[in-house]
């Protein structure tokens, strides 16, 4: 398991992280969210053991990841733009990582096949998606106990995404490796991530199961005779309040069969509940906080 206890880390004046805590489970796809420049990446390099947090630790299994370099050794990151020595191919890398890692020769040529790579081509003239690829091939053949994939599906074809998916989904599957990605691309991450964190403000503002946490918020669709405001629902945790003519749409937090119970007490003309995905409450997550500090 890795736990992540109350992470600090500052450059000069600037507080990136402030007071981060989390946990990922063993055999779990753990999505890390945010907004440009909210600190994803500086937090996926203290967890990996690059950078020193000012306070708080890091620890896999019980070992700190900066202290430790038995830890560092179970650790793999991937980083959103992958740095290869000039000339190098798919080989001399190889050759790399096997003095660090015990890199498994069959999930290698099975993963070099997969992505359909040449390992005696200069990786300088392959384009990013294929310097993305081999990045990735590594990281599946080596099976780190805890793998790092910092913008992990950019410059990847739709294909080579599912098949990157589904290699990884197996892998955890096996091996029972735990996984951090973090991604602008939340679509992504919403059909193979099973928890989340939202990482705002220097802070984890939200994390949790990602299932549970979209069921807890829905879209309703209502009509009425009456004319309503926001403060009508004040007994509801509205999240986003919208209205055309008879016909509203409100984003509400809580379980749907409670919610539901409260809205028809309004003798609504009829109620939709629509399910939200993972790029929607994200926004919903944010928007509501940014609210709530304004009000």
């Amino acid at each position: 398991m890795l736990l992540i206890e109350n992470i600090s880390k500052s450059f000069g004046e600037k507080d990136v992280l402030n007071n981060v805590c989390f946990k990922v489970e063993d055999g779990s796809i753990f999505g890390l969210v945010g907004v440009n420049g909210a600190g994803k990446s500086t937090l996926l390099r203290v967890i990996s053991g690059v950078y020193r947090p000012e306070q708080g630790e890091v620890l896999l299994n019980g070992q700190n990841t900066y202290n430790d370099p038995s830890a560092r050794k179970d650790i793999l990151y991937v980083s959103d733009d992958p740095y290869y020595p000039y000339g190098s191919t798919i080989e001399t890398m190889k050759t790399y990582y096997e003095t660090f890692y015990d890199l498994d020769e069959e999930a290698y040529k099975k993963y070099l096949q997969m992505f359909h790579l040449d390992p005696k081509i200069s990786i300088s003239n392959f384009s990013k998606g294929m310097k993305r690829q081999t990045s990735l091939l590594f990281a599946l053949a080596v099976h780190p106990k805890l793998l790092l994939l910092d913008e992990a599906f950019d410059g990847l074809d739709p294909l080579i995404r599912l098949s990157f998916k589904k290699a990884l989904a197996e892998l955890i599957e096996e091996t029972g490796i735990s996984v951090i990605i973090s991604s602008h691309s939340l679509k992504e991450l919403e059909d193979i991530c099973d928890s989340f964190g939202i990482l705002e403000d220097t802070h984890m503002s939200t994390y949790g199961d990602l299932l549970e946490s979209k069921e807890n918020i829905n879209k309703y669709q209502l009509a009425f005779t009456e004319e309503y405001g926001k403060e009508d629902f004040a007994s509801l945790d509205v999240v986003r309040f919208e209205k055309q003519g008879r016909v509203y749409q409100l984003v509400i937090r809580g379980n749907e069969e409670d919610v539901r119970t409260e809205l028809q007490k309004k003798d609504p003309l009829l109620i939709d509940v629509l399910p939200v995905n993972f790029e929607e409450l994200f926004i919903y997550e944010v928007e509501s906080r940014n609210e709530a500090e304004h009000e």
